[in-house]
């Protein structure tokens, strides 16, 4: 089992005390669909029915009894983690030097303003890059955490998934494939795109969908940055391959739009990552608990407020 998040965790134990997703959803201050739909993904992790409905009330199969207890257990130890780390006194002194990838800067200042707003003694650092070397920057120590997407097998890295990153094709407003629906992959082989930088999660992400239909894209130029490519897609000089996070902007005031192609967006995941063998500061243990617990929420609510 993997890719459980303790967003996931904390919903289904409110889930199982109140044994009703409504009652549960007013205890989070939650949507009753938002969070059918954090127990589902809980479910399609473990592999198994975690409940059963009975009447208008739930009940919880043996699995579900099994994984509330986990959750109970582990929000338990969150909790003693989180009292720990407001105690030690790094928290409110100390530093954290933290990495993204590019398609990040877009939200981590977001994350970092609410964390500084806790813990306002506490000295933070953020550099941005492309993914190769963000793992160069982990892989030196020269930073604490890194925000990124995958990890390399045998990296030495732990990471700890706190929300969805969709990928999707942009283009701009006239052309002519923004009107139409359901487009095929293969459809795109003619076009021009623009591209992100060898090395990037985004490009490596591009060059994996395509090659899942047999097709190689025509690259028209490359680029180093989101908001060059986005500036080239707008300009005409062909579609581009982008993180839905970092074009919110430009579709509020419809200087992009995003194509209807089968098999997009492709669902990516953000994760918080560090060196296993480094033994995080007071500071990182802080953020890395932030994160944890605010990450999804304030990811959204970042993107949201740059339309």
């Amino acid at each position: 089992m993997k890719n459980v998040s303790l967003r996931q965790l904390r919903v289904f134990e409110a889930v199982a005390s109140q044994l009703s997703f409504s009652r549960a959803a007013r205890e989070l201050f939650l949507t009753q669909p938002a969070v059918s739909m954090q127990v589902k993904q809980l479910e399609e992790s473990a592999g198994l029915p975690l409940y059963e409905q009975v009447g208008k009330r739930i009940r919880l199969t043996e699995a579900g009894e099994l994984m509330a207890q986990t959750a109970r257990r582990v929000a338990g130890e969150m909790r003693q983690l989180k009292e720990s780390l407001v105690a030690l006194k790094g928290v409110e002194a100390g530093s954290l030097a933290l990495a993204v990838v590019s398609t990040g800067i877009y939200f981590a200042p977001h994350f970092l303003g609410r964390f500084s707003a806790r813990h306002p003694g506490v000295r933070v650092r953020l550099l941005e890059a492309n993914r190769e070397h963000v793992l160069q920057l982990l892989a030196a120590s020269e930073v604490d955490l890194a925000v990124m997407g995958e990890t390399p097998d045998g990296s030495g890295l732990a990471a700890e998934y706190f929300a969805d990153h969709p990928l999707g094709i942009v283009a701009p407003p006239g052309h002519p494939l923004v009107q139409q629906r359901g487009i095929l992959p293969a459809d795109l082989a003619g076009q021009v795109f623009v591209m992100r930088e060898a090395g990037s999660g985004t490009r490596r992400t591009m060059e994996r969908f395509f090659a899942e239909y047999g097709l190689t894209v025509r690259a028209g130029m490359d680029m180093t940055s989101n908001e060059t490519v986005k500036q080239a897609v707008m300009a005409g000089l062909g579609l581009g391959f982008l993180s839905l996070h970092t074009v919110g902007l430009e579709l509020s005031s419809d200087r992009l739009r995003v194509l209807d192609v089968r098999g997009l967006p492709v669902r990516r995941r953000w994760n918080l990552v560090w060196r296993e063998d480094k033994q995080l500061s007071p500071a990182a243990q802080a953020f890395r608990l932030f994160v944890a617990e605010r990450g999804a929420d304030l990811l959204l609510e970042g993107v949201i407020g740059s339309r």
